[in-house]
């Protein structure tokens, strides 16, 4: 086997899909949709080696290797690449931006042709079946039929149940990691709350803040801050602070002053550079309105066409916790869906789907190993 490494120098392609006219679930239509998307690999004769990844939140296209001048890898560089979980000397492998997010594919700070303006609040409202629908585009794009697989964590596995649920002929096996069918209360009060941030900074402008050159910055690190607080276990927090002093000794004043102060501030900062106000806005209230399984019919087509699924959960994850995978089990286990499912020991919270973890990674390996003895 090959010595797990990256895939290397790697380039975000771009391609118009849908030009006669994209209909969202919400009624309205798009007049195209851009997606970026990168892939990895080499794609076989029988086009049956590929895999499409699925991004959570604040995800892009851009989950391995290396953009030329950066330094930074892919986000899931530990997981794709050769010789690793997910072998790209065995696999081809697609991941691309979702419909309204910001890093290159079709969202709300795109310019609408009818007025040569930034969309903003007069972007649709999306479904996760939307996102799924220029998922789909996508493939019949790069002639891909059916997937060996799909993955995806987080925002990511809500579409790869989605996925499942609404065509599962268009993939062999889903791959589902730290992901929830519906949100809890507490889960959309954290949503909620970072949303509020966005839109009651002075610089929203009613979701016309483009247009006017300005940005909710405050608003949206707010959110940001809010949003990692409840990506990490208490336990990792305290392993990775404590109550250290950023600076020195701890001197008391409402500046910052504590090492988990300094770290959030930073990941809010950070945060402003990559991601749009509104982009969070759309894609938050995507995940709050899902309910996989509210349709007592949702589960027919899968019955019918069977998909074998893979769920993974975290001991540590409080945002999407092992009772929400459970969940999926149940339904799926009720409707005779061949399930595995596994909670990983972990202590860093609901991050831990996008770390090397070994006995995670080891999971994802077997459960992929099997699908290429079924393709061989």
């Amino acid at each position: 086997m090959t010595s797990p490494r990256s895939v290397g120098l790697v380039e975000t392609h771009s391609a118009r899909l849908f030009d006669d006219g994209f209909a969202t679930r919400s009624g309205t239509t798009l007049p195209f949709v851009d997606v970026a998307y990168e892939t990895y690999g080499k794609l076989n004769a029988q086009r049956s080696n590929a895999i499409y990844i699925c991004h959570a939140l604040t995800g892009d296209a851009h989950a391995a290797g290396f953009h030329e001048g950066d330094s930074r890898p892919g986000w899931w560089d530990n997981l794709i690449g050769p010789g690793r979980a997910i072998d790209t000397d065995q696999w081809f492998v697609v991941c691309s931006n979702m419909l309204g997010g910001c890093q290159g594919t079709t969202g709300p700070a795109s310019i609408n042709p009818a007025t040569g303006e930034p969309y903003g609040l007069d972007f649709p409202l999306l479904d996760m079946g939307d996102f799924v629908a220029v998922h789909r585009g996508l493939a019949r794009h790069l002639g891909i039929e059916k997937f060996a697989a799909v993955v995806g964590g987080s925002l990511g596995g809500m579409q790869v149940l989605q996925w499942a649920l609404d065509h599962p002929q268009d993939l062999s096996r889903a791959m589902i990691f730290a992901a929830s069918s519906r949100l809890t209360a507490q889960n959309i009060a954290f949503s909620a709350v970072g949303r509020q941030a966005i839109m009651r900074d002075p610089h929203f402008h009613d979701g016309a803040f483009l247009s006017r050159g300005s940005a909710p910055d405050i608003g949206l690190s707010v959110a940001r801050m809010l949003a990692h607080i409840t990506y990490l276990s208490e336990e990792a927090f305290q392993e990775k602070f404590g109550r250290n002093a950023q600076r020195g000794e701890l001197s008391p004043n409402f500046g910052i002053d504590f090492a988990v102060e300094s770290y959030l501030e930073y990941q809010g900062e950070r945060f402003l550079s990559r991601f749009d106000a509104l982009s969070y806005l759309y894609l938050t209230r995507v995940m709050d309105y899902f309910d996989a399984f509210s349709d007592p019919s949702a589960l027919d087509r899968l019955v019918a066409d069977p998909v074998k699924f893979l769920l993974i959960s975290f001991t540590s994850d409080w945002r999407f916790s092992t009772a929400h995978t459970r969940r999926i089990v149940r339904h799926l286990e009720g409707a005779r869906i061949p399930t595995s499912f596994r909670e990983i020991e972990s202590t860093w919270g609901h991050d831990s789907f996008l770390l090397e973890l070994p006995d995670y990674h080891a999971t994802v390996r077997a459960f992929l190993d099997r699908a290429a003895e079924e393709t061989a």
